[in-house]
């Protein structure tokens, strides 16, 4: 389904989508991811009345406590296929098929995100990871779009030897989350396998020592605080002006040329995410809405008004640019030109799992033992298989 969606952008979408006019006289609270369009999104709910948004980039940490709480801390919040399911398994998210008959007919069928044919979220955008660089720092040294991790390193050595900008490269490295992310999808670029049969994790290996390296390597070219970089941090490096190049979401392309945040705005272009070995070093994402259990009817169908609004025409229309939206106002644009060529590229879907989770967990807080010298790849990867056995073993996933 995002495939679908990436690569339907690369055609045409009809602006049929729909407009919702909103006067909401119930108490509404969302706990929401932090970037643009949740931005949008939520201002757009807030002008219906009696709502109240909070917007965390660690809101993921939150939701499970948030929404076991009876009722419900909030009634709406955002989901991907990663958090989506793993909220869904626990029975913390309310089906919306009743909300969807009786509010959401013009909802396009690829929007409804279902599990054992229950609707459990509405998709408001498709997201991946790109490359973005400065055209003009890229033309006045003779340089073409990266389309290997070989034409990365290459072009942030001449980049950095040009002086050109402060650093060459920026990446999402911050230990947790977006380390062990990069990890993951360089190793699924190079075609590594995450577990054996046994769900035990394999990535101590020459392809999970070569990610490691190539990791190391690209670090060199980067802000010497990259363990504190995040995909935020990294827009600001490119508003700046201080970054020349990097890897970031297809969400964050409208604010690097938002000429009312960037000092270099219309000279980044998109591309499409590194070739790895065997596939784009990139996954492909939804994001969107659903509504908690633990919720009243009266809350809960407020709560879809609220998410059809958000998702209206009207609020497509106006900020078009900001996300690849799934609703059909959407118009693609240059902004989405490097995920449409990452999924035509052959990038997968994220392979959300309970597993995976877990593997994420340790890989995003053991790799840096490696990234600062303090073990070498072999001895990083290996503790970081064997902390993850043990987690998985305490929480009943392997036994």
């Amino acid at each position: 389904m995002i495939k679908k969606l990436l690569l339907a952008g690369a055609i045409s979408v009809a602006a049929t989508g729909f407009a919702y006019a909103c006067e909401n006289k119930v108490e509404i609270k969302s706990l929401s991811n932090a970037f643009p369009v949740y931005t949008v999104m939520t201002e757009a709910m807030a002008k219906c009345g009696n709502f109240q948004a909070e917007m965390d980039k660690d809101h993921r940490l939150k939701q499970e406590a948030a929404l076991s709480s009876k009722p419900s801390l909030y009634q709406l919040t955002s989901v991907t296929n990663q958090t989506g399911g793993a909220l869904a398994g626990a029975g913390l998210l309310r089906p919306l098929d009743d909300l969807i008959a009786k509010h959401g007919k013009d909802l396009a069928p690829s929007q409804l995100i279902k599990i054992d044919g229950k609707t459990i979220a509405v998709a408001a955008i498709v997201n991946t990871q790109h490359i973005m660089y400065r055209e003009d720092v890229f033309k006045d040294l003779g340089l073409s779009a990266p389309k290997s991790w070989d034409d990365v390193l290459s072009a942030a050595k001449a980049i950095k030897d040009s002086g050109k900008v402060d650093y060459a490269f920026g990446g999402y490295y911050k230990t947790g989350w977006n380390l062990g992310f990069e990890f993951i999808n360089q190793y699924l670029g190079d075609g590594g396998a995450l577990f054996d049969d046994k769900n035990h994790a394999s990535i101590n290996n020459e392809k999970g020592v070569a990610v490691l390296e190539r990791m190391k390597a690209l670090s060199g070219y980067m802000d010497p605080e990259y363990l504190v970089s995040d995909t935020a941090y990294m827009s600001k490096q490119f508003q700046a002006g201080t970054i020349a190049m990097g890897i970031n979401w297809a969400s964050r392309a409208g604010s690097v040329n938002d000429p009312n945040e960037s000092q270099v705005a219309g000279k980044i272009k998109m591309a499409a995410a590194p070739m790895g070995s065997a596939r784009p070093s990139a996954t492909l994402w939804w994001d969107g809405w659903a509504i908690a259990k633990n919720t009243s009817d009266e809350q809960a169908e407020a709560a879809f008004k609220l998410i059809i609004k958000a998702l209206s025409s009207e609020v497509v229309t106006a900020n078009n640019d900001v996300a690849i939206w799934t609703s059909p106002a959407f118009k693609p644009t240059e902004a989405a030109s490097g995920a449409i060529a990452t999924a035509q590229g052959g990038a997968a879907n994220f392979p959300a799992s309970k597993f995976l989770g877990a593997l994420h967990t340790e890989l995003g807080g053991g790799i840096a033992d490696y990234m600062t010298g303090a073990k070498d790849a072999a001895k990083t990867l290996a503790d970081i298989e064997a902390a993850y056995l043990t987690a998985a073993k305490e929480n009943g996933l392997i036994k």
